[in-house]
């Protein structure tokens, strides 16, 4: 009867784990997006230099895995490293998803590399910086009996 019971949390924890890396991912993606939207703005306006569009890319993709490992890290109950870990992941894969959906030629020797390590990077700082919420003591303290 107890390995149901353990069974069944192990499961919802899981659960848990994962709902939060998916939402982290999509937030990473949202947040990616709209950071290159405003980079495509600023090098039509001439603020920034068209040469820097790799660079661009790479720091779009750091900073939002970043910020959708804060949030995947705040949303699930501990270990932040590998929720970042796994946020990093998933914003990877659907960029590469998108790629190979809407481009004829997706390799990872003409800039992938970059976009993967940055995408990991970015989670996994996050996963550290956020640290994750910390477990409670069971049963919490002890009382001592006078004798």
């Amino acid at each position: 009867m107890t390995t149901r019971k353990n069974e069944e949390d192990q499961g919802t924890m899981l659960l848990c784990y994962g709902k939060a890396v998916l939402l982290g991912g999509i937030t990473a993606f949202a947040i990616g997006m709209a950071m290159l939207l405003f980079a495509a703005l600023g090098v039509s306006k001439g603020l920034l230099d068209a040469d820097l569009r790799y660079q661009l890319t790479v720091v779009s993709c750091v900073l939002g895995s970043f910020a959708g490992g804060v949030f995947a890290v705040w949303k699930s109950p501990a270990r932040g490293v590998f929720v970042g870990l796994a946020v990093g992941t998933v914003l990877f894969l659907l960029q590469l998803s998108l790629g190979l959906l809407l481009f004829v030629d997706v390799s990872l020797e003409s800039g992938g590399i970059g976009l993967l390590f940055g995408d990991l990077c970015g989670g996994t700082a996050a996963g550290i910086l956020s640290g994750g919420k910390k477990r409670r003591m069971r049963g919490g303290r002890k009382k001592r009996r006078n004798r």
